[in-house]
């Protein structure tokens, strides 16, 4: 008996290798194209959880034999959602904020199965970075890797060498919550 097929419904490279990590490879990458602007006065969690599961619904129609997982994360330093750092100024803003302070990193994430059956979670993790002199957030921020990143920062990278603490999930701060994935592909019945 063959399963249906794996549909990751992400752009991201980092979800792609986390799932890698865990033996799983998606039939199919599909990067859902949905508007991730938070709405007025929306918290971080809800605004997490709302957009993987727009994210799911806008491949899943696609797809609708096979499992579609998909997943969103967002950086919150208290009720301030920071945003994808899509210029240098935006790292250097980030890295400002969060020098010498814990924030958190939420995840939501969506998985369709391939019956239809929608699951959700959403998985919280603390970082706490150490305090940052100028000169070492200008170093981050001329290395580019805090481009196109939650927070201005990748974790898996040169960041690293900033991070004091972690509370919770690592592979959630990259991205994906592999255990919390784990448990629900095998409680949608998705064998790998």
């Amino acid at each position: 008996m063959t399963r249906p097929p794996f549909v990751l419904a992400s752009a991201s490279p980092r979800r792609v290798a986390l799932l890698h990590d865990i033996g799983i490879t998606p039939d199919r990458i599909i990067p859902a194209d949905i508007d991730e602007t938070p709405k007025p006065n929306e918290l971080p969690r809800p605004l997490a959880e709302r957009l993987a599961l727009a994210k799911l619904h806008a491949v899943a129609a696609s797809e609708p034999d096979a499992f579609v997982l998909s997943a969103d994360t967002v950086v919150a330093c208290g009720r301030r959602i920071l945003p994808k750092a899509e210029a240098p100024d935006e790292v250097r803003a980030c890295l400002t904020l969060l020098s010498g302070r814990r924030h958190r990193v939420i995840t939501g994430v969506a998985l369709r199965s391939s019956q239809g059956k929608i699951i959700q979670r959403a998985v919280t993790s603390v970082v706490l970075f150490n305090r940052m002199s100028p000169p070492e957030i200008e170093a981050y921020v001329a290395s580019g890797e805090g481009i196109g990143k939650a927070g201005g920062y990748a974790i898996q990278g040169r960041a690293a060498a900033h991070i004091r603490f972690i509370s919770g999930s690592y592979s959630n701060i990259v991205g994906l919550p592999l255990f919390e994935v784990a448990q629900m592909l095998r409680g949608a019945g998705f064998l790998w």
